[in-house]
């Protein structure tokens, strides 16, 4: 397989099947320079390690809404896109620790979570198929012995104790060169991670307990801005306009005035482009935690009078995230509707980009039977599809006949890499 595959986004099958829009037509006419301004501009700014991006089509406009730095659910990855994710490993892999062969995965600390140990146990294939001797080291402090645990596909995992030795980690008597947090932080930076000596990819400063959506967001704007004077488009059509307000106590019902202006202000921002653009539905607003994840800590809002008249449950609900911490901050984010629909039944869907270092290896469909197209997905009852290569692509090559139909994801991995950029300079400005 040459790596020349890699410079580009795989050919994967899209449940839009719909005439191609402005914003597919501008990008997919515009490749070649795409390709050579993301190169220039991933040179200068390394991707983090791996990432996924939570995309919406509306058609009218196609944007990220979420990143995800310490992604789950590979296991949702069509089985053929284990070629691709096997050489973006060997080749970041080699990036951070030429001479590297042993790696150390940090988990999340859920470990009766068992889809997501599926997720874990999928990420460890990729990295022991790309020739790395991989470890899973627990958190826990109370484990004293490794602990093997089956998975209902058929595989296990085995958690490790770890030891910290000076500045240094080690598992099973192992100094791995690397270590790999698949743990977002959300609970705080662990003692034992700080001041290593190894590398730890991606960095502590990129977990939830230091990093808000807003930032992202803003440099996520810097990047779109560049983007869109490259290809000629409207910034806006690939860039969820968002605002936020200081420290938020929604029990208490401090910071609830900010947040009520910020909601019209935003909410008469996306009127206005909506009448530019002729677009006749109804703006709204999605209010998330700034830091988190897991969908939990978000509240779709119409109206500013919804703001003030949040009832206990819905102040509650945004009250809490993951691992038991309070939402302080939040984001006001212009809802983007998805106009996909998967199956017979026309699921709700949105799809979700998975990248290892810049590389698109793959993406899926999150869906939810419950959900109207405005609707939040990353939610109870959700499900996924994984994106199947088009045909005769099936196993990842360069044939001529794999390039015979536009590739209706290229559009996706496209803004899934222009997310990864805002997220590459987020760890080179806390480098700083």
């Amino acid at each position: 397989m040459s790596a020349q595959i890699l410079t580009t986004v795989p050919h994967l099958l899209t449940a839009n099947t719909g005439p191609i829009d402005k914003i597919e037509q501008q990008i997919l006419a515009n490749q070649e320079k795409i390709e050579i301004w993301l190169r220039e501009q991933f040179n200068e700014t390394p991707a983090p390690f791996y990432g996924s991006v939570d995309l919406r089509n509306a058609g009218f406009k196609l944007s990220p809404v979420d990143t995800n730095l310490f992604p789950a659910g590979f296991n949702n990855l069509n089985p053929a896109s284990k070629p691709l994710c096997i050489q973006a490993v060997q080749i970041t892999l080699s990036r951070y620790c030429p001479d590297a062969k042993n790696l150390l995965i940090i988990p999340e600390r859920h470990t009766r979570n068992l889809f997501y140990l599926e997720s874990v146990a999928t990420l460890i294939e990729y990295i022991t198929l790309a020739g790395y001797h991989c470890y899973l080291g627990s958190l826990n402090p109370d484990l004293e012995e490794p602990n093997t645990i089956e998975l209902p596909s058929g595989r296990s995992v085995t958690l490790s104790p770890i030891q910290r030795i000076n500045n240094e980690l080690q598992v099973e008597g192992v100094s791995p060169c690397a270590i790999l947090l698949n743990n977002d932080l959300s609970g705080g930076r662990p003692a034992i991670l700080e001041k290593l000596n190894q590398t730890v990819v991606p960095p502590m400063d990129l977990g939830w307990s230091n990093r808000y959506k807003s930032d992202h967001f803003h440099m996520y704007n810097d990047v779109a801005e560049s983007f869109a004077k490259l290809i000629d488009i409207d910034p806006w059509l690939i860039n969820p306009l968002f605002r936020n307000c200081g420290a938020i106590d929604f029990m208490k019902r401090e910071g609830e005035d900010c947040l009520a202006d910020n909601t019209e202000k935003l909410l008469t921002a996306i009127q206005k482009k909506y009448d530019e653009y002729g677009i006749t539905d109804k703006p709204y607003i999605v209010m998330k935690a700034d830091q988190g994840t897991y969908g939990m800590g978000v509240l779709i809002v119409n109206s500013a009078e919804e703001i003030r008249s949040l009832n206990r449950k819905q102040r509650t609900k945004m009250s809490s995230t993951k691992e038991g911490g309070d939402t302080s901050e939040v984001i006001l984010q212009e809802g983007v509707p998805t106009l996909e629909t998967v199956g017979d039944e026309k699921l709700t869907a949105e799809p979700v980009v998975y990248m290892i270092d810049h590389y698109v290896v793959g993406g899926f469909y999150r869906m939810h039977s419950q959900k109207s197209a405005t609707g939040i997905l990353n939610s109870p009852g959700m499900s996924f599809q994984p994106l199947a290569f088009a045909d005769p692509c099936n196993s990842p090559n360069l044939d001529d006949d794999c390039h015979t139909a536009p590739n209706r994801f290229y559009a996706y991995g496209i803004i899934g890499r222009l997310a990864l950029l805002a997220a590459a300079r987020e760890i080179a400005e806390s480098k700083k």
